[in-house]
């Protein structure tokens, strides 16, 4: 006969056998320094049944800055992980990966998009979006770095790629100039020293407006899209003038 309390025991050790597997199998942030600002990720890459990645990076402030400014340097630690226990497979650390000021890091994300670029060699990216401070001359950028995994290591192929930018110059309140461009990736069927070429899609749009008050109006042209490829020279993906954030 089975005891009421061996059988809450074993209840309970059962619960807390799963409770414990649940957690092993979520993608959980890596912890990061709440009295600094930073960025912790953590995100299934579907490439890979069994895999995640994770993302650290946090601010060191520059000398003499408030940390609530966040002007100064950005670390970044990437880590890919088996999805179930959370063991690290791989991993990249890099000390001064972005520098915030005046033109400040708003936000990291993770991007587990379609970069197959060899049979057996799938990327994934970082992105980094910075805003200006200026009103009257707005400044916006998102870069993309793609890393590919090598053994216990992962390796940048391609860094600060300006995935879109906007720019312009204003009165404040509606005479000026704006330019805004959008690029996105491809994968090519050519190959240069063993890795897909990328198409570059750009597509820009030039706004102008004039008048004041109620009569001001704006005026948006779109051009034709721009194609532009790159190639692997080897160690990483050379990019043309204009093609990497500043």
């Amino acid at each position: 006969m089975i005891r009421p309390s061996s059988l809450i025991a074993a209840l309970g050790s059962l619960a807390l056998l799963l409770g414990t597997a649940s957690a092993l199998g979520q993608c959980l942030p890596p912890p990061r320094n709440a009295d600094v600002p930073g960025f912790s990720l953590c995100k299934d890459w579907p490439a890979f049944a069994d895999q995640s990645i994770s993302l650290l990076s946090e601010l060191t402030p520059d000398s003499g800055s408030p940390v609530a400014f966040a002007e100064g340097t950005y670390n970044l630690q990437l880590a890919v992980l088996n999805r179930t226990t959370g063991q690290t497979l791989a991993s990249y650390q890099q000390a001064r990966a972005f520098v915030s000021d005046a033109f400040r890091l708003e936000s990291v994300t993770l991007d587990t998009g379609r970069f197959q670029l060899a049979p057996q060699v799938r990327a994934f990216g970082v992105r980094a979006s910075f805003q200006g401070s200026s009103r009257v001359n707005p400044l916006n950028e998102v870069w993309l770095s793609l890393y590919v995994r090598e053994g216990s290591q992962l390796r940048p192929v391609m860094e600060k790629f300006l995935a879109y930018s906007y720019s312009g110059e204003w009165d404040g309140q509606c005479a000026g100039e704006r330019s805004e461009t959008t690029r996105t990736l491809d994968i090519a069927k050519t190959r240069s020293h063993g890795y897909a070429d990328l198409i570059v899609r750009s597509v820009s749009i030039d706004t102008r407006s004039e008048g004041q008050g109620e009569q001001c109006q704006s005026r948006s042209v779109t051009a034709k899209p721009v194609f532009t490829t790159l190639h692997y020279d080897g160690q990483r993906y050379v990019l043309p003038n204009g093609f990497s954030g500043i």
